[in-house]
């Protein structure tokens, strides 16, 4: 345990120094604090996507999906690849074009300041309510899990009182004690993500996801390594023979009509959901708008898409093997708990049954790089939406630059003291981390990616039908999951996937804008300007590598489908 704690403390302070050194000089100004100076470059761009995904509510909460499902869902990984391939090709070079720092700005430039507003409303309503929180709480709980944190605080159930308690009883109450035990470890996760993220600026973070970016990839890809020679005695493809051959309905990508991610959802609402996330989310999209220039933009995102179309190896397998391990608790110590354990455990279960004690401490370090890479991105994000399209825009018109990052820096601490007091009540959360995350999102998502879709594709849609559709979407969405769904299902009757429900309010909102922009149409057709902040030059090899991307991800869902158990 001392040598597990010495690492993680080192290389956690080994990566806070090189990002200090290397940022110290650069947050004076809005471009240098929110945009890293306009200076990122491809690989960095990369590294940085890479981490402020791949945080605890991917690792934990998507393996724990696959623990309960399999490869069906390994559809959030896969499809993100194609995602980042269209808003390499068609999103960002009109927002470089636009010299744009946030997404609401486009929004502006194309409807009015009050279109903006409401979407930096939404956006950080959704940061403050769901990321946030599920970030922090997923991040605490593999923290606790993988150090045994409960136990060091002395939150054990005693064994007299847990021999007359049954399953579901032992469950609850172990419930009550893992929420005590997310307190001071949310808490602590905050302190230190303000410290990067508000008093840092964007190439803080920046700099130091591309450090944990490469402690993460070899530490993730080690955890199946190290769990298939587990369940393989000692052999990693003896441990795929044994999970195929005990369990082949887990790798099945194509799933039945009730998984999580039905396959249908693929052409409707899922492909949405990663072209926002991808394409508009401010938390991931800033990396991209601090390119030097398009080309290293484009470059970054599809290195980024290459990576993901391997995600699944860490984010997806893991899951699988923890669930053989659970079906065979006499053999492996810390899955003794057999069914009884909750699948956000699985991943952080894992990792401290297979890796060697020396580098569970190391790999704690890398996956807090990550709890920090996402609370960094979703908090420096906030600020920046405040302070430029808020603060700067509504309340204080003439602030200096300076003042901007200011007031931002302390809007970004208050918000991240409302993420710690959500955080540790989702332990109590039905239907798993990941799955959660993606439904309570669409109340926003959808209605933002619609009106900047209409935004690109019409000239005289006006900001009428902007506010419009932004009600109706984040109302009518809210209705039909949280009103409509449970009366439903409560009186025994299905109700539509909610990616579904996605497509179907997407498909509405572009028709009822549509409707306002022939009946009240702008006086003028919107014309982009070319801000020349940057150059827009696309880079040489994109379509190239962008056909390749989509190429590999059509052949992965084919291997891991009905059809190649055909062709065989």
């Amino acid at each position: 345990m001392i040598l597990s704690i010495a690492s993680f403390l080192g290389f956690t302070l080994l990566v806070a120094l090189i990002a200090w050194l290397a940022t110290r000089k650069n947050v004076n100004s809005s471009d240098g604090y929110f945009l890293g100076g306009r200076s990122l470059t491809g690989p960095v761009i990369a590294g940085s996507l890479l981490l402020t995904n791949l945080s605890t509510e991917q690792i934990v909460g998507l393996n724990g999906a696959a623990f309960e499902e399999g490869v069906v869902v390994m559809a959030w990984e896969t499809l993100a690849a194609i995602a980042m391939v269209l808003t390499a090709m068609f999103l960002l070079p009109r927002y470089l074009k636009g010299g744009i720092t946030t997404v609401p700005q486009f929004l502006e430039n194309r409807y009015d300041k009050m279109t903006k507003t409401w979407v930096s409303g939404l956006f950080l309503s959704g940061y403050v309510v769901v990321l946030l929180p599920i970030v922090l709480y997923s991040g605490a709980l593999a923290v606790n899990t993988m150090f045994d944190v409960p136990t060091a605080l002395g939150l054990v159930i005693p064994e007299n009182v847990a021999s007359t308690l049954s399953p579901a009883e032992l469950l609850d109450l172990q419930r009550e004690y893992d929420f005590l035990a997310l307190w001071p470890t949310v808490i602590s996760i905050a302190f230190i993500g303000v410290i990067y993220a508000v008093f840092g600026g964007l190439k803080a973070v920046a700099v130091s996801d591309s450090i944990n970016a490469i402690g993460l990839l070899i530490g993730g890809l080690a955890i199946p390594l190290f769990g298939l020679m587990a369940i393989g005695d000692g052999s990693a493809l003896a441990g795929v023979d044994n999970l195929i051959t005990e369990f082949p309905g887990k790798f099945n990508a194509i799933g039945s009509p009730e998984a999580s991610v039905p396959f249908a959802t693929i052409f409707t609402g899922l492909m949405l959901v990663q072209m926002f996330y991808w394409g508009t989310n401010q938390a991931i999209i800033q990396r991209a708008l601090g390119a030097k220039n398009l080309a290293e933009g484009q470059k970054g995102l599809l290195i980024a898409s290459f990576l993901k179309i391997l995600g699944p190896l860490m984010l997806v397998l893991p899951g699988i093997i923890a669930f053989y391990m659970s079906q065979h608790p006499e053999s492996f110590d810390f899955f003794a708990g057999g069914n009884s354990i909750y699948k956000d455990q699985a991943y952080p279960l894992l990792v401290k049954q297979v890796l060697p004690a020396g580098m569970v401490g190391f790999f704690a370090a890398v996956l807090f790089g990550a709890i920090l890479s996402s609370f960094n991105g979703a908090l420096n994000s906030s600020v920046t939406i405040f302070g430029l399209d808020i603060y700067k825009a509504h309340i204080n018109t003439e602030a200096s630059e300076a003042k901007v990052v200011k007031m931002g820096q302390t809007f970004g601490v208050f918000l991240a003291i409302g993420g710690v007091c959500i955080a540790p009540f989702l332990i109590y959360a039905k239907g798993g981390l990941f799955n959660y995350l993606q439904e309570i999102n669409g109340c926003y998502s959808i209605p933002i990616f619609t009106i900047i879709v209409v935004g690109y594709i019409t000239k005289r849609v006006p900001a009428l039908a902007a506010k419009v559709g932004l009600v109706s979407g984040v109302v009518l969405y809210t209705i039909s999951q949280f009103i409509l769904k449970p009366m439903v299902v409560e009186s025994g009757g299905t109700y539509p996937h909610f990616l579904h429900v996605m497509a179907i309010l997407f498909v509405l909102n572009i028709v009822i804008m549509l409707i306002i922009g022939k009946l009240r149409p702008r006086d003028t057709d919107f014309i982009q300007e070319y801000t020349e902040q940057v150059d827009i030059t696309p880079w040489k090899y994109l379509k190239q590598v962008s056909t390749a991307v989509v190429i590999i991800v059509v052949l992965t869902y084919m291997y891991f489908s009905p059809l190649a158990d055909f062709l065989k």
